[in-house]
Protein backbone atom coordinates (compact mmCIF):
# COMPACT_ATOMS: atom_id res chain seq x y z
CA UNK A 1 0.00 0.00 0.00
CA UNK A 2 1.45 3.38 -0.97
CA UNK A 3 1.82 6.25 1.48
CA UNK A 4 -0.93 8.89 1.11
CA UNK A 5 0.01 12.34 -0.21
CA UNK A 6 -2.05 13.90 2.57
CA UNK A 7 -0.94 14.40 6.15
CA UNK A 8 -2.85 12.39 8.74
CA UNK A 9 -4.36 14.29 11.67
CA UNK A 10 -6.18 13.00 14.72
CA UNK A 11 -9.60 13.73 16.24
CA UNK A 12 -7.97 16.42 18.41
CA UNK A 13 -5.29 18.81 17.21
CA UNK A 14 -3.50 21.92 18.39
CA UNK A 15 -3.63 24.88 16.01
CA UNK A 16 -2.57 28.53 15.96
CA UNK A 17 -4.67 31.45 14.75
CA UNK A 18 -1.89 34.07 14.39
CA UNK A 19 -4.12 36.94 13.20
CA UNK A 20 -6.20 36.48 16.37
CA UNK A 21 -3.08 36.31 18.61
CA UNK A 22 -3.70 32.65 19.50
CA UNK A 23 -0.56 30.51 19.48
CA UNK A 24 -2.05 27.26 20.76
CA UNK A 25 -5.68 26.15 20.74
CA UNK A 26 -6.96 22.61 21.11
CA UNK A 27 -9.60 21.89 18.48
CA UNK A 28 -11.93 18.98 17.85
CA UNK A 29 -11.60 17.79 14.26
CA UNK A 30 -15.16 17.30 12.99
CA UNK A 31 -15.71 15.86 9.51
CA UNK A 32 -19.47 16.20 10.10
CA UNK A 33 -19.24 20.00 10.29
CA UNK A 34 -18.85 21.86 7.00
CA UNK A 35 -17.44 25.10 8.42
CA UNK A 36 -15.21 25.51 11.46
CA UNK A 37 -16.76 27.27 14.45
CA UNK A 38 -15.12 29.15 17.31
CA UNK A 39 -16.50 29.99 20.74
CA UNK A 40 -16.49 33.75 21.33
CA UNK A 41 -18.22 36.20 23.68
CA UNK A 42 -19.42 39.80 23.34
CA UNK A 43 -19.83 39.80 19.54
CA UNK A 44 -20.36 43.34 18.24
CA UNK A 45 -20.72 44.38 14.61
CA UNK A 46 -19.14 47.68 13.58
CA UNK A 47 -17.75 49.53 10.60
CA UNK A 48 -14.01 50.18 10.83
CA UNK A 49 -12.47 52.36 8.09
CA UNK A 50 -15.45 51.56 5.85
CA UNK A 51 -15.17 47.78 6.38
CA UNK A 52 -17.97 45.80 8.04
CA UNK A 53 -16.19 44.13 10.94
CA UNK A 54 -16.89 42.18 14.09
CA UNK A 55 -15.28 42.60 17.50
CA UNK A 56 -15.35 39.71 19.97
CA UNK A 57 -13.64 38.17 22.99
CA UNK A 58 -11.82 34.83 22.82
CA UNK A 59 -10.76 32.69 25.78
CA UNK A 60 -7.69 30.97 24.31
CA UNK A 61 -6.94 28.94 27.45
CA UNK A 62 -9.74 26.48 28.20
CA UNK A 63 -8.27 25.98 31.70
CA UNK A 64 -8.38 29.70 32.54
CA UNK A 65 -11.61 31.40 31.43
CA UNK A 66 -10.48 34.68 33.03
CA UNK A 67 -7.90 35.08 30.25
CA UNK A 68 -9.49 36.76 27.26
CA UNK A 69 -8.28 38.41 24.09
CA UNK A 70 -10.29 41.10 22.31
CA UNK A 71 -10.17 40.54 18.55
CA UNK A 72 -11.44 42.39 15.50
CA UNK A 73 -11.85 40.87 12.04
CA UNK A 74 -13.57 41.83 8.78
CA UNK A 75 -16.86 40.01 8.25
CA UNK A 76 -16.54 37.76 5.18
CA UNK A 77 -20.15 36.48 5.32
CA UNK A 78 -23.24 36.02 7.47
CA UNK A 79 -24.76 32.53 7.27
CA UNK A 80 -27.56 30.49 8.71
CA UNK A 81 -25.95 27.49 10.42
CA UNK A 82 -27.69 24.44 11.85
CA UNK A 83 -25.97 23.43 15.09
CA UNK A 84 -25.53 19.91 16.43
CA UNK A 85 -28.66 20.27 18.55
CA UNK A 86 -30.74 21.04 15.45
CA UNK A 87 -31.34 24.75 16.02
CA UNK A 88 -30.56 27.22 13.24
CA UNK A 89 -28.81 30.49 14.01
CA UNK A 90 -27.34 33.32 12.00
CA UNK A 91 -23.58 33.59 12.47
CA UNK A 92 -20.85 35.98 11.42
CA UNK A 93 -18.12 34.36 9.31
CA UNK A 94 -14.52 35.54 9.34
CA UNK A 95 -11.58 34.40 7.26
CA UNK A 96 -8.27 33.99 9.06
CA UNK A 97 -4.92 32.20 8.70
CA UNK A 98 -4.51 28.92 10.59
CA UNK A 99 -1.34 26.97 11.37
CA UNK A 100 -1.34 23.21 11.94
CA UNK A 101 2.10 21.60 12.15
CA UNK A 102 4.14 22.97 9.24
CA UNK A 103 1.06 23.97 7.22
CA UNK A 104 -0.42 27.49 7.09
CA UNK A 105 -3.49 28.43 5.06
CA UNK A 106 -6.63 30.55 5.32
CA UNK A 107 -9.95 29.18 6.63
CA UNK A 108 -13.46 30.42 7.28
CA UNK A 109 -14.71 30.31 10.88
CA UNK A 110 -18.21 30.97 12.17
CA UNK A 111 -18.40 32.80 15.50
CA UNK A 112 -20.82 31.38 18.09
CA UNK A 113 -21.42 30.54 21.73
CA UNK A 114 -19.91 27.09 22.32
CA UNK A 115 -19.72 27.50 26.11
CA UNK A 116 -21.69 24.28 26.58
CA UNK A 117 -19.22 22.30 24.43
CA UNK A 118 -16.00 20.55 25.48
CA UNK A 119 -13.79 22.30 22.91
CA UNK A 120 -13.67 25.99 22.06
CA UNK A 121 -13.36 25.24 18.34
CA UNK A 122 -14.59 22.70 15.83
CA UNK A 123 -12.27 22.18 12.88
CA UNK A 124 -14.62 21.42 9.97
CA UNK A 125 -14.41 19.78 6.53
CA UNK A 126 -13.62 22.99 4.64
CA UNK A 127 -10.60 23.62 6.90
CA UNK A 128 -9.44 20.00 6.61
CA UNK A 129 -9.89 20.38 2.86
CA UNK A 130 -7.66 18.44 0.54
CA UNK A 131 -4.67 18.70 2.91
CA UNK A 132 -5.45 16.05 5.52
CA UNK A 133 -6.86 12.64 6.28
CA UNK A 134 -8.39 12.07 9.73
CA UNK A 135 -7.57 9.09 11.96
CA UNK A 136 -10.25 9.24 14.67
CA UNK A 137 -8.36 6.76 16.87
CA UNK A 138 -5.44 9.19 17.36
CA UNK A 139 -4.87 12.68 18.81
CA UNK A 140 -2.34 15.44 18.01
CA UNK A 141 -0.77 13.72 14.99
CA UNK A 142 -0.49 16.88 12.89
CA UNK A 143 0.57 19.23 15.64
CA UNK A 144 3.68 17.34 16.78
Amino acid sequence: MSKPDKLIIGRLESIALPALAISELQVRVDTGAKTSSLHVDNIKKSIIKGVHSVTFDIHPDVHNVDTKIKCTAPISDIRKVKSSNGTTEQRYVIETPVVLGQEEWSIEITLTDRSDMSYLMLFGREAIGKKFLVDPSKVFLGSK
